[in-house]
């Protein structure tokens, strides 16, 4: 087993007292150019390397941020991440990202909890609303905040899209070109967006004065191959819709290829929008219409918000909340006017 070195070996060599090598290696305080390249030189020789948990619980700064992140996977989580990454080296800070089914499962919780001692600051990603973790978190106060969780409210800062406004403004642009029968394929409760979406679904067709039937409404956990399970559940009524609104862009990608695989076409006999334009809905075809998160947006105001609490701001509950663009593509089309007597 390789012995680990002590700051007190990495003094005695480079000739000056712990204290002044603590200074040197931490980049606090006044320490000469000379005894600092001395006390370097012996840290590298000795391999030394800080316990940062150690300088934690002292009360020293990390300059790290800790992103947890409920199971990685979604295209979303990478864009966002991507976005928090540039803010956070911008600000001076660092990343530790953490991946869990759960944060309050044996085994996790431990882990969960000496990462968050090591960071500075939290970052929750499309945290899940059942785990236990966040009402840990919530007690603590902890210098933390949310980032797309519209689920319930917390003692901390959330950063979100307008995930109702958004979803009506998506069934809107389908009712404007026509579409009566329009279904709708959810994600999971997770995170509590699927069901503002759904709502935002259920605002637009009752506005326009329509019911809403719900066998148009179908799950898809959020997954491609659950969009393409729901749309297959979809197309099978005995009158499909002529459009279908799907929570997020890769349940849409799903919807597509089933759509397809029905010998039918998009948007010909089937109109088809998505939520959240991650990258590849620009590269599909028929080129995805969707709504648009501004994710480097809402990264940076998420960066800000834990770096302020760091800071000493007062960790008070908001929820921040960005509008979204719509972005019309291929994918969408008017209703054909042979389908709609059956509408």
């Amino acid at each position: 087993m390789r012995k680990v070195s002590k700051l007190s070996e990495v003094a005695k060599i480079a000739g000056v007292s712990p204290i002044t090598a603590s200074r040197a290696i931490r980049g606090v305080g006044y320490v000469s150019e000379e005894a600092r390249a001395r006390i370097m030189e012996a840290a590298t020789q000795l391999n030394y390397t800080p316990d940062m948990l150690a300088r934690r619980m002292r009360g020293d700064k990390s300059n790290l941020i800790g992103v947890f992140v409920n199971n990685y996977g979604s295209l979303v989580l990478h864009e966002i991440i991507k976005a928090i990454t540039q803010e956070a080296r911008r600000k001076g800070f660092d990343l530790i990202v953490f991946n869990a089914e759960r944060f309050d499962r044996p085994g996790r919780i431990e882990t969960s909890n000496m990462l968050s001692q090591l960071c500075d600051g939290l970052l929750l990603l499309l945290p899940n609303a059942s785990d236990s973790y966040l009402d840990l978190i919530d007690k603590q106060g902890f210098p933390c905040v949310l980032v797309n969780f519209d689920a319930r409210q917390m003692n901390m800062p959330i950063v979100v899209a307008e995930n109702r406004n958004g979803a009506r403004t998506a069934v809107e642009h389908l009712l404007a070109l026509g579409h009566r029968r329009i279904g709708f394929v959810a994600g999971t409760a997770g995170t509590g967006q699927s069901a503002e979406r759904e709502k935002g679904y259920v605002d637009a067709m009752q506005a326009a004065g329509l019911s809403v039937d719900t066998a148009l409404i179908v799950q898809g956990q959020f997954m491609q191959s659950g969009g393409y399970s729901a749309t297959e559940i979809l197309l099978s009524l005995a009158v499909p819709p002529t459009a279908i609104f799907c929570a997020n862009d890769e349940m849409a990608f799903g919807a597509i290829d089933a759509i397809n695989s029905k010998g039918l076409k998009v948007p010909d006999d089937v109109s088809v929008v998505g939520f959240d334009d991650i990258p590849t809905a620009s590269y599909v075809f028929p080129t995805l219409t969707t709504m648009r998160q501004p994710f480097a947006e809402m990264a940076n105001r998420a960066v800000s918000e834990v770096v302020e609490i760091i800071q000493g701001r007062e960790i008070k509950a908001a929820k921040i909340a960005f509008p979204m663009d719509m972005v019309i593509r291929n994918s969408t089309a008017p209703l054909k006017k042979s389908a709609q007597s059956v509408s």
